[in-house]
């Protein structure tokens, strides 16, 4: 399935910069590719620790990790909703992602001015959580004309509860307050998801430092409630151009276990609410995603669209015991392998084999 996250940011934040890192085209730390299919689109691996253990155990051929995209969204400027910087082309591309990263400036550089003056991440969060619920206000407020104008031709009662939604949402947007933080039930929020409002997208808060993980506290608490990530983006363009036994050793020299992109990869994978499930055997090992939740059928619909309507039943394993047990030869014996049918909720790990009518 498609994954698409937004990376916007003030300029001078090092929004450009942590894009690069990802959009490299060598192997890095954690020996995944990455691809460039756009001057502003990279499609990076999703670290999975899963795979290679299962690939030995079932002698694939290749290993096939699922994949995320990320978008460099450029523009994004006080005034951005009202057409400053790229203004409409801006809103267009951020509209079309599934998620946003928003980085914000903490580092601490006198050779590059911050756009403000000053460096100040809870003001870059405030101007570019004005704009984008700036933009969702003109959406809405277009909206809701349209249905005050139906209502005067006669009302109804599902014209009525969208009204009264509409006003909540126009309440909300006027005093800056963000889609994803009102009550909104999930019948709601199907009913607006056509408008595509920027701030009812799931949203990770990127905070760009000096050095990851050893940053003495902020002066200022940052004023956001959701996924915050500490990344140096000048870190992670450093890391990009070494070697993987050359990176490696430059983050143990910084005391840091894990990369900043790896971070970011697997928050946005969560935050959009994905869990990744595996197939393995000679031919290959690979992780697909489904969104948590998912029946089997729809998961083996991932693999190919005609296995959704011709799905039978699924032989279905935890990642732990297929490579404990030694693969699909010997689960059967070992009793760890499970018949499951169109009703099964796939779980994140679970290895499946689906069995799909003609």
């Amino acid at each position: 399935m498609s994954l698409s996250i937004g990376i916007v940011g003030l300029p001078n934040v090092g929004k450009s910069t942590l894009f690069k890192a990802i959009t490299k085209k060598q192997t890095l730390i954690a020996n995944y590719p990455f691809a460039t299919i756009d001057p502003n689109v990279g499609i990076v691996e999703v670290p999975d620790e899963r795979l290679k253990p299962l690939s030995e155990i079932s002698h694939s051929a290749k290993v096939v990790p699922t994949t995320i995209e990320f978008v460099d969204i450029a523009g994004l400027v006080r005034g951005a909703s009202k057409g400053e910087g790229l203004g409409n082309k801006f809103l267009s591309h951020i509209r079309e992602v599934s998620a946003i990263v928003q980085v914000v400036r903490s580092f601490s550089d006198p050779d590059i001015i911050h756009v403000a003056g000053k460096v100040d991440p809870n003001s870059d969060l405030e101007i570019i959580g004005l704009e984008l619920a700036l933009a969702d206000l003109e959406t809405a407020k277009k909206h809701f004309s349209e249905l005050r104008s139906k209502a005067k031709s006669g009302s109804n009662l599902l014209l009525d509860q969208e009204i009264i939604l509409f006003e909540r949402i126009l309440k909300a947007l006027e005093v800056g307050t963000a889609l994803r933080d009102l009550s909104l039930t999930e019948d709601e929020k199907k009913q607006i998801k056509s408008f595509s409002f920027l701030t009812l997208k799931p949203m990770i808060v990127v905070l760009n430092v000096d050095e990851p993980d050893k940053q003495v506290a902020m002066e200022q608490k940052l004023n956001w409630n959701g996924p915050l990530i500490e990344i140096s983006a000048k870190i992670e363009a450093e890391l990009a151009d070494l070697s993987f036994e050359e990176a490696k050793e430059y983050m143990d020299s910084l005391g840091l276990k894990q990369t900043g992109l790896d971070k970011l990869i697997l928050a946005g994978y969560k935050i959009l609410d994905l869990i990744t499930f595996l197939t393995s055997g000679e031919i290959e090992t690979r992780g697909w995603t489904v969104k948590a939740g998912s029946k089997a059928p729809q998961a083996a619909g991932v693999i190919h669209s005609d296995f959704e309507k011709t799905f039978i039943r699924a032989e279905v394993t935890d990642w732990q015991d297929f490579v404990k047990f030694g693969g699909w030869p010997k689960m059967k014996e070992s009793g760890k392998l499970r018949l499951e049918g169109k009703e099964y909720i796939v779980q994140d790990g679970d290895v499946c084999y689906f069995h799909v009518g003609a």
